[in-house]
């Protein structure tokens, strides 16, 4: 009983935080409305980081990832990557969007562009911003790399590391740390063979790190999946990747 009522009022509490530190940036992608999250450091010259959201949209782990970002220096800006009106209300839904833009990457690059526009035109130092992303997140990450946005670095959280094997391995300028859970059964063999090619094809500095006994979501404290030891650990590997980069 007593464990229940700290859990509720621990939900309560990170609740009212994430009203009184993030603020919603609205934007466009032609007539499509876009209405993104950003930290209350907005405005300061700092470095930056994007955070994409996982498949159902802007959730409760990006925005603990923003808060906690904040303090440790950076501006942080989470992208909407669905825009209004068309945030997945269940996973068949986000399935359905996240597969669409996984399928039509340049749509899914113009998406992350326009939240870095964002990023910058809040404060965020050009030369100092980095993409993070979790699950079809950290496949945006990749896809910021791929499209060589303008960003020292990316990191892909447990994210999807397949790609349509038609596309070209080209240079990638970003540097790219890669944290994956080692039981994720979303990730092939293959996959990940071939995600290291194009890493090593496109002469990139890259590292992958593989969390032990971590099934795909193990870093979000709702899902079934959480490994609370590798979640700290992947998060200590962010930070000090993100330190390397832009600090």
């Amino acid at each position: 009983m007593i464990r229940s009522i700290l859990l509720t009022a621990a939900i309560i509490t990170s609740g009212t935080l994430f009203s009184q530190n993030l603020k919603t940036v609205s934007y466009q992608d032609g007539t499509q409305k876009l209405n993104g999250l950003i930290t209350s450091n907005a405005g300061k010259k700092l470095p930056g980081v994007l955070i994409l959201p996982a498949w159902k949209g802007i959730d409760e782990e990006a925005k603990t990832a923003a808060i906690e970002l904040e303090k440790q220096g950076y501006i942080a800006f989470i992208a909407d990557i669905y825009g209004e009106g068309k945030i997945p209300a269940n996973s068949d839904e986000a399935a359905k969007s996240s597969g669409y833009y996984k399928k039509n990457y340049a749509e899914y690059q113009k998406r992350i562009s326009l939240a870095l526009e964002q990023l910058k035109k809040n404060g965020a130092i050009a030369d100092k911003t980095a993409v993070i992303g979790y699950c079809f997140g950290g496949t945006g990450a990749l896809e910021s790399a791929r499209g060589n946005l303008p960003v020292a670095g990316v990191v892909s959280i447990h994210g999807s590391l397949g790609r349509d094997q038609s596309r070209k391995n080209e240079k990638l300028n970003a540097k790219i740390l890669v944290e994956n859970p080692a039981d994720d059964k979303s990730v092939t063999p293959d996959d990940y063979s071939n995600l290291i090619k194009e890493m090593n094809d496109g002469n990139a500095d890259w590292q992958i790190i593989t969390y032990a006994h971590s099934k795909h979501t193990f870093t979000d404290p709702k899902s079934p999946d959480y490994n609370e030891v590798m979640a700290k650990r992947a998060w200590n590997h962010t930070l000090m990747f993100l330190k390397e980069l832009l600090k």
